[in-house]
């Protein structure tokens, strides 16, 4: 059988989508239009690859998604064929430009699904409180508070934010050395605009948290991949990789996504590299609150003595991520740069949300909150690792990890986790796939599942059994 001859349609760099869903909605659009009959052999993924200069993975996870829906499937070493017998379905014309899809993109989905990673535990979140701190807030609006929003963020949530660090991650910063944000990507952007250039090298964790990557490619900046062990990220080899790097973004408290911290001897090498080179070090702590087997650990940037750390932190985690909230703390001596670039690019939270969460802060909610939090999720950690393991055992491990929001499930055997994680995605399930995170898509099989919305051991066992029907069919 050949392949058929299929030209993929140019991909698109600017496009909302990722590139393994752009290259899914063409042979989708294919196999739909006709230019792609049941029976057809398509390319292999290697080739495809080679073809779109892409790497492999990326191909896989769109041709893994084609083949959880039905359009697709693979022949062993007769390849890939348009699954025969399949009866197109042709796009019925409207008026609207594009025909929506039930599959999500993957950073972040705005359903809620079993298990849907970057979710804190929303049916446990203070509504009541929040309602009547909004109203109040909406209450006591005046005029002034309905023009732009300050650039840097409220000055009573800035002083709030410097407040809460010092006592809860033991960072000592005034309130000009905080500048609010509309989420971490608007951090990243605000710091890259601020000190980085086109060219410059930046160490990130391999794994890591795939926005990061995407985001500097887009500016032009070349992500160093350093490899992650049970003590974080290890920078002998990142120094060997790229001595002279102007920055790196690490996980301290745990690191995204295998939830490792990274030890202390590790943490003053870093410190020590970036004084000896003058390079940046950029930490996200996006969820350092929650740890498990002991209290939360110091912040990396309450032992820097040199001003080289940039502290990132959210409330997405520990509120709710339709806040569209986060902030940075700089060191002294880059107060007056980032006040400039953020003038530039002002693109800060809304005033009245910003003054939601500044009276959440004053009145002790948070604090409150976050306490409540840290025992729920300790008790949700331990019922959905134990539904899990007792339906998957066979199948899956789950990894010993001090804290965080989500459990990382390594795959026995050759199971892909790209393809379990898209069938998944079908039966309303979420989940992701670790060799997604990594730089080239490659490594151990491991699904990361989120367990702050599985309310019960019963809950974890019934999505488990649903799981484990998938698994036996991952190969």
């Amino acid at each position: 059988m050949n392949v058929k001859s299929t030209t993929v349609p140019p991909l698109d760099p600017n496009a909302a989508e990722p590139y393994y869903r752009q290259i899914y909605e063409r042979f989708r659009g294919a196999i739909n239009h006709g230019v792609l009959e049941p029976g057809d052999r398509i390319p292999s993924a290697r080739a495809l690859a080679q073809e779109l200069g892409l790497a492999r993975g990326t191909i896989d996870a769109a041709y893994s998604l084609l083949a959880a829906e039905g359009y697709i499937q693979a022949r062993g070493q007769a390849g890939t064929v348009v699954t025969p017998g399949l009866k197109p379905r042709a796009p019925v014309a409207t008026p609207s430009a594009r025909v929506q899809v039930s599959e999500p993109p993957s950073f972040r989905p705005d359903s809620v699904l079993p298990f849907q990673m970057g979710l804190p535990a929303l049916d446990s979140f203070p509504r009541k409180i929040w309602a009547r701190l909004g109203a109040r807030c909406v209450r006591a609006m005046q005029p002034s508070d309905m023009a732009h929003p300050p650039v840097y963020g409220l000055p009573g949530l800035r002083t709030q934010i410097a407040g809460y660090l010092q006592v809860s991650r033991g960072i000592d910063c005034s309130p000009s050395q905080v500048f609010v944000t509309s989420g971490y990507r608007h951090t990243i952007g605000l710091i890259a605009h601020a000190l980085l250039k086109a060219g410059d090298r930046v160490w990130l964790e391999d794994p890591g948290y795939p926005p990061t990557r995407q985001l500097l490619g887009h500016l032009n900046i070349a992500a160093v991949p350093v490899p992650v062990d049970n003590e974080g990220m290890v920078i002998h080899q990142a120094v060997k990789a790229a001595p002279r790097a102007r920055a790196a973004v690490v996980t301290p408290a745990h690191q995204s996504p295998l939830c490792v911290s990274l030890s202390l001897r590790r943490r003053l090498a870093l410190l020590d590299w970036a004084t000896r080179n003058q390079s940046l070090i950029i930490e996200d702590d996006y969820d350092g609150e929650y740890r498990y087997a002991s209290r939360p650990l110091p912040a990396l940037k309450s032992l820097d003595r040199d001003g080289r750390v940039l502290y990132a932190g959210t409330f997405s985690k520990v509120l709710f991520p339709g806040i569209r909230l986060a902030y940075v703390v700089v060191p002294e001596a880059l107060v007056e740069r980032f006040g400039q670039i953020s003038q530039a690019f002002a693109g800060s939270c809304p005033e009245l949300t910003q003054s939601i969460v500044t009276a959440f802060l004053e009145e002790g909610h948070f604090a409150r909150h976050i306490q409540r939090m840290r025992k729920l999720y300790a008790e949700r950690r331990e019922a959905t690792a134990a539904g899990l393991s007792g339906v998957l055992g066979k199948f899956m491990r789950v990894d010993p990890q001090p804290g965080g929001m989500h459990l990382v499930l390594r795959l026995q055997g050759q199971r892909s986790d790209r393809r379990l994680v898209a069938r998944m995605l079908a039966e309303g399930l979420y989940g992701e796939a670790l060799t997604d995170w990594t730089a080239q898509g490659d490594g151990p099989p491991a699904v990361l599942l989120n367990f702050t919305n599985i309310d019960s051991q019963r809950t974890a066992e019934r999505h488990a059994t649903r799981i484990l029907e998938l698994v036996r069919g991952s190969r």
